[in-house]
């Protein structure tokens, strides 16, 4: 008699994958995708134990189980190696993920830590994708995936259950999911991965393991060092709004209405402000505030992105429709170094000689600008802008962009910044 296992974890597999693609399109069967995606993981318990058919049976049955086992390996391969490429292509935006984490859960003793740890998770999760791919150290790679899953599943159920984020940034930028469609993505995940885990000792390499671990290192060296490009330039592959050559000034429903929620970091109290009349200029309640998410009511055309002058006037339409301008983007401006502050000085002092319009949009309070004006007395046309969404146009603190009349031209990070003939040839 045959066994039925390789039958059982086929299905699994297929129920797995058909789950995947119907949840995004129908959020309202929430429940019934639960009960569906709980089920399945038994079946992928029982269908991928180890199999108790008769010797005569075992070779056809390791033939089929072989081919179950490749493409359970491929699936979860593909996905941590696509997962890991969007936050590593911009490793910031998962630092600044972690952070609302650390908040959430009360250990802000390691927003220090935030960036290295951020890198360190995205590399380990493209190891564990890249090995699973290419079949190189896949014990530990399924003991990797295995660590890693219990602890997104885990993370992504209580995201779901209290609504601690308001996305988890799993796939970075790219691609937004609701808490409940993370949490019912990682089941699937761990669906196919549990054949994997109950069937290690079949995954094999005919390489030596020191050769395997020449090849993960290597691997991880180029990662890391593709991780670090994009932190100290920008994004080499751009999935927010303010990409090069996106049009930004799109006019918006006359009966918008946008909504900033902000929570307190130390009751963890929510409120939530009708734009713009919230205390963006009151310093000492932004210090004890954080922003935590924005909806719109009554238009679809916001752009995720509003600036104040000093008296509270929306100036975000001039920004959007001047011509050949240039805007410093900054989320904290004691940050800037006075190197950067210098390149920011031979920029604005070739761009105006140039007719260009030089203008900042910053996060800090209008009172820690002034201060900054009495030593750089180049800070003018500073604008007032939330800090979330200021770290969404440029990833880099601080960044600058070239706007002509909504287009959005170029943007550099302080690192790039244009200076000498680069600078004088960009503005013939």
């Amino acid at each position: 008699m045959k066994s039925k296992q390789p039958v059982l974890a086929w299905v699994s597999l297929f129920v797995a994958l058909a789950c995947a693609v119907a949840i995004p399109f129908v959020p309202a069967l929430k429940p019934l995708f639960l009960v569906v995606l709980v089920a399945n993981l038994l079946l992928a318990f029982f269908g991928g134990l180890p199999r108790l058919a008769p010797r005569n049976d075992v070779i056809a049955s390791e033939a089929k189980q072989s081919r179950l086992l490749t493409v359970c390996r491929l699936l979860v391969g593909a996905l941590f190696i696509f997962s890991s490429f969007t936050k590593g292509v911009d490793p910031l935006g998962t630092k600044y993920k972690m952070l609302e984490y650390f908040a959430a859960y009360g250990i802000t003793w390691l927003n220090d830590f935030a960036l290295p740890l951020a890198m360190l998770m995205i590399l380990v999760e493209f190891l564990v994708g890249i090995c699973f791919m290419t079949n190189v150290l896949p014990r530990l790679s399924v003991l990797g995936a295995t660590l890693l899953m219990a602890f997104f599943t885990t993370t992504t159920l209580f995201d779901a259950l209290y609504d601690l984020v308001p996305d988890c940034g799993c796939f970075g930028t790219a691609v937004k999911m609701t808490n409940w469609q993370t949490f019912y993505k990682n089941l699937v995940i761990d669906a196919v991965l549990i054949p994997l885990i109950l069937n290690n000792k079949q995954l094999k390499n005919r390489l030596s393991v020191p050769k395997q671990f020449i090849i993960g290192g290597l691997f991880a060296l180029v990662f890391l060092g593709f991780e670090i490009y994009n932190y100290r330039h920008l994004p080499v592959v751009d999935f927010m709004n303010w990409k090069v050559g996106k049009q930004m000034n799109a006019e918006p429903a006359e009966d918008m209405r946008i909504y900033l929620k902000y929570r307190n970091k130390a009751t963890g109290e929510t409120q939530e402000y009708l734009f713009p009349d919230y205390p963006w200029n009151d310093s000492v309640w932004m210090s004890q505030w954080e922003f935590v998410e924005q909806r719109v009511e009554g238009g679809v055309n916001y752009l995720g992105f509003s600036a104040l002058d000093e008296d509270g006037n929306d100036v975000t339409d001039m920004i959007l429709s001047t011509e050949n301008l240039l805007m410093f983007t900054s989320n904290d401006l004691s940050k800037v170094t006075e190197k950067e502050w210098e390149k920011m000085r031979n920029i604005i002092e070739t761009a105006e000689s140039k007719g260009f319009t030089v203008v900042w949009t910053v996060a800090d309070a209008p009172e820690t600008v002034e201060q900054l004006r009495t030593k750089y007395d180049f800070l003018n046309e500073v604008y007032y802008g939330d800090a979330l969404e200021i770290k969404t146009i440029v990833r880099f603190n601080p960044g600058l962009i070239w706007l002509d009349n909504g287009i959005v031209k170029d943007k550099w990070s302080a690192i790039d910044f244009p200076q000498g003939k680069k600078l004088e040839m960009m503005f013939d």
